[in-house]
């Protein structure tokens, strides 16, 4: 054991000479990779060593460990070393510390934003992305003109579905020389046409000076991809025809179509049933060579199923050389919607196709031709099926078991329905079904009914879902104060101020009246958010401009924006100036700022207050024994205590509910 050790001291680089001296020798000469060792060590002109040494740690805990250390010896003063500290956070997954580090910083410039955004966007995390963006606006201005930022910030607005703030970037890249380079052209072009603003997004378009296939294949599709826009843009928005056009104009300029153009056109040819283009676009592909890849294979199959020729692309799918799961499961759709449900079964079961692991839209389209079949105990078979999977929770399955039940028992439910049906999904936080049935409404043409739409809003806003509650309010064609309301307040629900204020001045210029929902959720989104200016305008608006008398919901709201803010002086001189009677709620939203400025005197007042109104319920007496507590006023808060016991007080204790099947 004593040669084991010696071993590890001299690996270690130090003396032996006993125990004690080996002891000292390890105060008096650190490992060269310690931060001891960074306090004593030259600065050289290369890579620091704290370069060196951050990178070096492999786990969080251990990146934490080191972190305090350094922070302990004053060796993050540097901006190079913060970075580099957020970078191996985020790098290790933990994007929350990342973000600390960088609001940390005192003069973050360019390069720690592109670090920020890129570890963001890598990670899916694209709302937060917009987020560092709109932070980098008020705390490195001059990173605004850097290109790199620009289009990382403009491609997490697309996948975030925040085109407002791309509308925003386009500004920036104006300013910058004109518009920037081909790249950022590029992101511009897929961001109007993700956005349903085909009219821009041909304006940007036509001022590319050198179109490449890039160019013409973003303004046909649209690639997410960095180099290649995906389905988007005029397919996307339903402009197939358009889409042709543009396919015509790039032939005509002699610009050679890639694999990714002719999957695009192909798609277009679908989306019309333009059977007769498609085949031309066939014999372009062999003729020009491009390659038979599953892109274009798929695409393919796709068009001719969608053009009702089914026998078509079965020769097609035969004649490949290999065939994977999209392959085989495009042509299992394809049997499908073309009412060939045996076929589609056959094909599913062929003993060729064994080695294929079927995904849930294939698992979901053989639930649909059982449906088409009727056949109850196959759509239990595949449901098993679906369970062994994994896939059975998956929101296009749960709709094909949603669909053969009702197929079976021959109901179908209408708008209403399904208005219903989502708004119990909201009571229950089920986010997993409310999905279903937002399928479910697209599949059966209630997208066009307002209320489906709002119903949606609420569903996503409350289960703080916000892309998704974007994506359904940008796609809505009519709008109502309902709707608004809704939408403004999924981004208070959110914390996102400054996007509640800009959907109202939104609502505003389209001529819609807000009603007084619309001005609960602005103005509770001011009181979470300390914007006591903001709100007491809106409120004073209520009356001076849109003639709305302000309830007790609006009175809550504002008591509430002036206490959490500490304002409790005027909050009390508020409350005594109300035409009505203030009730639970506002003495409720006056205490609750009590608590959090600790202001004992102003909380006993709104205790007093609570139990005159409700002298039977519990909720207040524990309240103030609460607030005794806290205050260390022990024979008070026995004295409420007693009082409850006597009268026979008892408040129920709360509970939550967690629903494991929605992750």
């Amino acid at each position: 054991m004593e040669a084991q050790r010696e071993g590890i001291w001299m690996q270690r680089g130090e003396r032996e000479t006993g125990p004690k001296a080996r002891d000292t020798t390890a105060r008096a000469a650190p490992d060269a990779h310690s931060v001891e060792h960074l306090l004593r060590a030259p600065k050289p002109h290369g890579t620091p060593l704290l370069h060196l040494l951050l990178p070096s740690c492999t786990t969080l805990r251990a990146l934490r460990a080191l972190h305090g250390r350094l922070l302990a010896r004053g060796l993050l003063r540097g901006l190079r070393a913060r970075t580099k500290l957020l970078s191996c956070y985020a790098a290790l997954g933990d994007l929350a510390s990342a973000r600390r580090v960088l609001d940390e910083t005192p003069h973050p410039d360019a390069y720690t934003y592109k670090v920020a955004l890129g570890q963001h966007a890598a990670a899916g995390r694209h709302t937060e992305a917009v987020a560092l963006h709109r932070d980098m606006r008020r705390r490195c201005p001059a990173a605004l003109a850097d290109v790199v930022l620009l289009s990382l910030a403009l491609r997490a607005s697309v996948r975030s579905a925040d085109f407002r703030y791309g509308r925003r970037l386009h500004c920036d890249a104006v300013k910058m020389a004109g518009g920037g380079d081909g790249f950022v052209a590029n992101c511009l072009v897929d961001m109007y046409a993700k956005a349903g603003d085909l009219e821009n997004a041909r304006k940007v378009f036509d001022r590319v000076l050198d179109r490449n296939v890039v160019s013409w294949t973003s303004m046909l599709s649209g690639s997410e991809a960095p180099i290649l826009q995906s389905l988007s843009g005029c397919l996307r928005n339903g402009f197939a025809e358009e889409g042709l056009v543009l396919f015509n104009e790039m032939m005509l300029h002699h610009v050679l179509p890639s694999e990714h153009t002719m999957a695009s056109v192909l798609t277009a040819c679908a989306m019309l049933g333009s059977l007769h283009q498609g085949r031309w676009i066939h014999g372009s592909v062999v003729k020009h060579g491009v390659g038979f890849n599953p892109f274009i294979a798929a695409a393919m199959l796709d068009m001719y199923a969608k053009c009702g020729e089914v026998e078509d692309a079965r020769r097609v799918f035969d004649d490949l050389t290999s065939v994977d799961l999209v392959l085989w499961t495009t042509m299992i759709v394809g049997y499908t919607q073309n009412g060939s449900p045996l076929d589609a079964l056959l094909l599913f079961v062929d003993k060729k196709f064994a080695r294929i692991v079927p995904n849930s839209v294939t698992i979901a389209t053989v639930l649909s031709a059982s449906a088409q079949l009727r056949s109850l105990s196959l759509g239990r078979s595949i449901h098993g099926m679906s369970v062994k999977l994994g896939v059975v929770e998956n929101d296009v399955v749960m709709n094909a078991l949603v669909d053969i039940q009702m197929r079976v028992q021959g109901s179908k439910p209408d708008a209403i329905s399904v208005v219903n049906v989502l708004s119990a999904c909201v009571c229950l936080g089920d986010i997993l079904i409310g999905k279903c049935f937002h399928t479910y409404a697209v599949k059966c043409a209630f997208m066009s009914n307002i209320y489906v739409n709002t119903a949606l809003l609420n569903l996503y806003n409350k289960c703080a879902d916000l892309p998704s509650a974007q994506r359904v309010f940008n796609e809505m064609k009519t709008r109502n104060s309902v709707t608004w309301g809704a939408m403004i307040g999924g981004y208070g629900m959110q914390g996102d101020s400054a996007g509640s204020i800009d959907l109202f001045n939104e609502m505003l210029k389209d001529n819609i009246q807000p009603n007084e929902v619309v001005f609960t959720s602005i103005l509770s989104t001011c009181s979470h958010t300390g914007m006591v200016t903001v709100g007491k305008k809106c409120f004073d608006s209520m009356t001076q401009y849109f003639n709305i008398t302000p309830t007790m919901k609006h009175y809550a709201c504002m008591v509430d924006v002036l206490a959490r803010a500490g304002n409790l002086e005027e909050a009390l001189e508020f409350i005594q100036k109300m035409p009505m009677q203030a009730d639970v709620s506002v003495w409720g939203a006056f205490l609750h700022g009590c608590k959090l400025h600790s202001r004992l005197e102003f909380g006993e007042e709104a205790i007093n207050r609570m139990t005159v109104l409700h002298p039977d319920t519990p909720d207040f007496y524990v309240l103030m024994s609460n607030l005794y507590t806290s205050y260390g006023m022990w024979d008070k808060s026995l004295s409420i205590r007693r009082s409850m016991k006597e009268r026979g007080l008892v408040k129920l204790p709360g509970c939550s509910s967690v629903g494991l099947e929605n992750g």
